[in-house]
C-alpha cells in the first residue's frame, strides 16, 4: 500500500524528505503521496510539512497495531508469525481459543487495545480500559504432557519482568504465584488455560494471557482496585511505548517457550526466587474458607511456595489451592 511505503521512507529519513523525492522513489504521483500522508495523519502519525523542505515524521502513535508492533518485533521466531491486532475484544484468551479451534498455528499472538470482559484467576475480572494497557495472548501447541506445562504461568511472570526491564530500565518483583508488582502494587495479571483431548489426555493447545497496566493514572482505576494496582507510567512518571513493550513481551515469551520445550527451567526458577517479594515475609493463605498465617520461605522446583506454619511445620502450597495475601497492599480483613 502506498501509505506503508511512504511511512517506511519517512522513518528512514532523519530530516525532511521532499514530496518530489518521495514521488520519484516510490513511483507515485505527488497527489498520491499527499493522499498517503493525509491517511497516515488520520491514523495518528505526526507528519510535518514545510514548503521547500517536504515532509518529516515527528512521532508515531502509541497504537497496538500490527504495523507498530512489528516495527519493534523485527524478525522473530515462531511467536507472532500470525499476529492479530484488535481494537477491542471481549477477552484475548477467548479469542485465541476460537482461533485454536479454527486451526490457527502454534505461536499465534493476539493483542488488543481494549477488553470488555477481561478475566483473571479464580473467576476474577481484569480491568482492561481502552488505550491504557497491553492485553496479549499467545496460542501454543506444545508436544508435552500436561504436567510439564504447570510452571508456564510462573515463568510468564519472569518473562514480563524481563520485558519491562528491557524497555523501562526497572525490574518489577513477583508476588507468588504470578503477579508482577512494582512500587508495592500489582502491575499485571496472567491467566493460563489448557485444553486436553478427552480420550488421550493429550494437550490440544495452551493459551497464555497477559494484561499489563501501562498508561493508567491513579484516577483511572476503579475504587475496588485503586489501592492495590498501579501502571508503569504512574510509577515511572513518564510515558511508556505500548507497541515497544508488547514486542518485547512476545520476544521474551518466545524464549520462555523454547526453555519450556527444552525442559531445563533452572534459569527461570533462579530469576523467580530472586524476584519473589513474598520470601521471608509473613503472609496469609486463603483457601477452602480457611485463613492461615505462615512465613514464606522458598520456591520449590515446581514453583510452589514453601512455607512454615505457626506450629513450625514446613509444607508446599500450589497456586490452584490457595491465594496469598498480607503484603504490599494485598491485605484482606
Amino acid at each position: 500500500m502506498s501509505r506503508e511505503k511512504v511511512l517506511a521512507l519517512l522513518r528512514e529519513q532523519e530530516g525532511y524528505l521532499s514530496g518530489e523525492e518521495l514521488s520519484r522513489q516510490l513511483g507515485l504521483s505527488r497527489a498520491a503521496v499527499w493522499k498517503a500522508v493525509e491517511t497516515l495523519r488520520k491514523e495518528g502519525y505526526g507528519i510535518e510539512a514545510r514548503t521547500g523542505l517536504g515532509y518529516r515524521l515527528s512521532f508515531a502513535p502509541d497504537a497496538l497495531t500490527e504495523r507498530e508492533v512489528r516495527r519493534f518485533l523485527g524478525q522473530g521466531g515462531i511467536l507472532g508469525r500470525e499476529l492479530h491486532c484488535l481494537d477491542t475484544v471481549d477477552s484475548t484468551n477467548t479469542y485465541a481459543k476460537k482461533l485454536a479451534l479454527a486451526g490457527s498455528p502454534d505461536g499465534t499472538v493476539v493483542i488488543s487495545n481494549n477488553q470488555t470482559a477481561g478475566r483473571g484467576r479464580m473467576g476474577r475480572t481484569f480491568q482492561s480500559p481502552r488505550d491504557k494497557g497491553i492485553y496479549l495472548t499467545v496460542l501454543l501447541r506444545p508436544n508435552l504432557p500436561p504436567e510439564r506445562l504447570m510452571p508456564v504461568t510462573a515463568m510468564a511472570g519472569v518473562a514480563v519482568c524481563d520485558a519491562v526491564e528491557q524497555v523501562c530500565g526497572v525490574r518489577p518483583g513477583l508476588k507468588w504465584p504470578n503477579d508482577p508488582v512494582i512500587g508495592g502494587r500489582k502491575l499485571c495479571g496472567i491467566l493460563t488455560e489448557l485444553s486436553l483431548e478427552g480420550e488421550t489426555g493429550r494437550v490440544q493447545y495452551l493459551v497464555l494471557g497477559i494484561g499489563v497496566n501501562v498508561s493508567q493514572q491513579p484516577e483511572d482505576f476503579p475504587p475496588d482496585v485503586a489501592e492495590i494496582a498501579t501502571s508503569l507510567s504512574a510509577y515511572l512518571g513518564r510515558e511508556v511505548s505500548r507497541p515497544q513493550l508488547a514486542a518485547a513481551m512476545v520476544r521474551e515469551l518466545e524464549r520462555l517457550y523454547a526453555t519450556l520445550l527444552s525442559g531445563d527451567l533452572s534459569s527461570y526458577l533462579a530469576s523467580y526466587r530472586q524476584g519473589c517479594v513474598n520470601l521471608g515475609k509473613t503472609v496469609q493463605l486463603l483457601g477452602d474458607g480457611r485463613r492461615e498465617v505462615v512465613t514464606a520461605l522458598d520456591i520449590d522446583p515446581d514453583f510452589g511456595l514453601v512455607v512454615r506454619t505457626e506450629t513450625g511445620e514446613e509444607k508446599v502450597v500450589r497456586s490452584g489451592e490457595v491465594s496469598v495475601r498480607g503484603m504490599y497492599g494485598y491485605v484482606e480483613s
